[in-house]
């Protein structure tokens, strides 16, 4: 799968139900039957939606861990709570689990924002100050991650 792109204000209804983006839909056409995967993020308070393929790439390397030793047992356990399956409707609706809501402290305003080859859900005021947050550190994260200029890693 491509990345996606493109961020989305949205809204979920009173049961959790979000209609997904007509312009993410399309990005996800080629993947929209086999299902997604909707989980909690390991390092902020945001949901992370999985392709079913995106999904079962993560879970290849997961599965060769040694579940005999307990930081992967521990691991696996934490990567997987609260993990769902979940299916795009005919209407083109996602429903997200209570607890899952709960746990991105989502209200009725949301943000849909891509992060490669998955999608992050997030309550649109923790969203914005996420952003508003890291900004002050941007150019510095930037010029780390991608301003190599010994080899192929970086980008112009």
């Amino acid at each position: 799968m491509n990345s996606l792109i493109g961020t989305y204000d949205c809204k979920v209804d009173a049961k959790g139900r979000l209609m997904m983006p007509s312009g993410m839909k399309k990005q996800l056409a080629a993947v929209l039957e086999d299902g997604f995967v909707l989980r909690r993020s390991v390092f902020q308070p945001c949901l992370e939606l999985y392709p079913m393929s995106e999904w079962q790439t993560v879970m290849q390397k997961i599965n060769k861990l040694n579940r005999f030793k307990k930081k992967n047992n521990d691991f696996i356990r934490r990567f997987n709570a609260g993990a769902r399956m979940v299916d795009v409707d005919g209407s083109g609706r996602l429903l997200i689990p209570k607890d899952l809501i709960g746990f991105a402290g989502i209200t009725k305003n949301i943000v849909i924002s891509p992060a490669v080859n998955i999608i992050e859900i997030w309550d649109k005021d923790k969203y914005e100050q996420t952003i508003d947050d890291a900004a002050i550190d941007f150019a510095d994260l930037a010029e780390e991650v991608m301003g190599q200029d010994d080899d192929d890693h970086g980008i112009s």
